[in-house]
């Protein structure tokens, strides 16, 4: 079994599902058991200047330059430690399948749950290689431990091998990422690097430097609610003007209905009864005009249904979350994104440059003055129980990594 592979069996047996309901930070508290383990692992490898931020559960290290220069800058390499609330992270029983054979493979035959390959086509690209699954009750935690394996096996071959020349790398692991907030406690300064990836993507040969741009609204709608016998001229069904609301949203601008740089409006959660009712949603666009739109519609929707129901009675809050993180790459293109798209074809990948249809650390970091595009993990069908990934796509980004730090010599 590869170094890359051992360690992601070991780091998927944590769980460290993060908490979309918390207001803590980071949002569950077992998300420090693997910021421990990657802590002392680092430790042992002999990685310096080795820092735990307890209190947020952040992790940093440095690997110094082979040659020592003065005044070098500093790559770095990102994952998060969270998984995703949206399906258990809890007791993971990874599975290996060697040598795949192209069919529908059977993850629990108890509770007849199967990855259909009508379903995930994509999944015949792997004939003859090595995948894990789950058992098809859980989620598998590639998105990100597969990352964070591939930077720590990285950091072990560097430290190990010091005929490997490369510049000064940087390392840190991150909680609650898929929260939205994994950048909310990052010390820059702590890091140390002046461009970086988050290893963060998903088939082999994905190389991404767009995201979204993103914001979160939420809809409150303020009802009357009386006996309904009496309720002629005096009722307000908070519920129904929420349903009334979403039904004037463009219908076809949903994430169901669009692709590649196609943006939506997604409607997450309906709490809905007749004194009121809450609806929450995700504006996603590439175009930061479309995307300024989006939000007007959201709130002009408000105020067309006020003038029916009466002044007050909806009300939206918007929220930006992240923004197209391009902008920020397109100085250092050439340096971040070719020398990427490079490295992988010297290594035998087809490089796969595509827009992130959500987003990622990198965003913010890239914001924060950061240049982060995202390099590609090995996984497939995140967060969900049909989610796997590839040990060979494992072993490759790995390589990746190598290459991309002996460039930076």
């Amino acid at each position: 079994m590869s170094a890359v592979t051992e360690r992601f069996l070991r780091y998927v047996g944590i769980d460290t599902q993060s908490s979309e309901e918390s207001e803590k930070s980071p949002s569950t508290e077992k998300q420090h058991e693997l910021a421990r383990v990657l802590y002392e692992e680092l430790l042992q490898l002999g990685a310096k200047d080795v820092v735990y931020d307890k209190e947020h559960c952040y992790l940093y290290a440095k690997i110094p330059a082979t040659d020592h220069r003065e005044g070098a800058k500093t790559l770095g390499f990102i994952s998060h430690m969270d998984t995703a609330p949206d399906a258990s992270g809890r007791n993971i029983k990874p599975r290996l399948i060697e040598n795949y054979d192209g069919k529908d493979i059977l993850l629990n035959e108890s509770r007849g749950i199967v990855l259909k390959t009508e379903t995930y086509p994509e999944i015949r690209d792997y004939v003859g290689k090595t995948l894990i699954v789950t058992d098809g009750t859980t989620l598998l935690g590639a998105d990100d431990k597969a990352g964070i394996a591939e930077i720590m096996t990285m950091a072990e071959m560097l430290l190990s091998h010091p005929e490997i020349q490369h510049g000064p790398i940087a390392i840190a692991f991150t909680p609650d990422e898929e929260i939205g907030k994994g950048t909310e406690h990052f010390d820059i300064k702590q890091f140390g690097a002046d461009f970086a990836y988050t290893v963060d993507g998903g088939a082999l040969g994905e190389l991404e430097y767009e995201t979204f741009n993103a914001a979160s609204a939420e809809v409150t709608i303020k009802g009357v609610s009386v006996h309904t016998g009496s309720a002629k001229g005096i009722m307000i069904n908070a519920a129904r003007i929420g349903a009334e609301f979403d039904r004037m949203l463009p219908e076809k601008e949903r994430p169901e209905f669009t692709e590649g740089r196609e943006g939506f409006y997604h409607l997450s959660s309906f709490l809905g009864e007749v004194e009121e009712t809450k609806l929450f949603y995700l504006l996603r666009d590439h175009d930061k005009t479309l995307f300024e739109k989006r939000k007007r519609v959201m709130l002009e929707t408000a105020e067309k249904l006020n003038q029916t129901y009466g002044e007050g009675v909806v009300s939206v809050s918007i929220e930006d979350t992240y923004y197209n993180m391009r902008e920020k790459i397109e100085p250092e293109f050439l340096f971040l994104v070719e020398q990427a798209s490079e490295a992988m074809k010297q290594l035998g990948i087809t490089p796969k440059i595509q827009p992130v249809r959500g987003g990622t650390d990198g965003a913010s970091l890239s914001f924060m003055g950061i240049p982060c595009p995202n390099l590609f993990t090995g996984g497939h069908n995140f967060h969900g129980r049909f989610e796997y990934c590839c040990v060979q796509s494992m072993e490759k980004a790995v390589d990746l990594l190598l290459r991309l730090a002996e460039s930076h010599s």
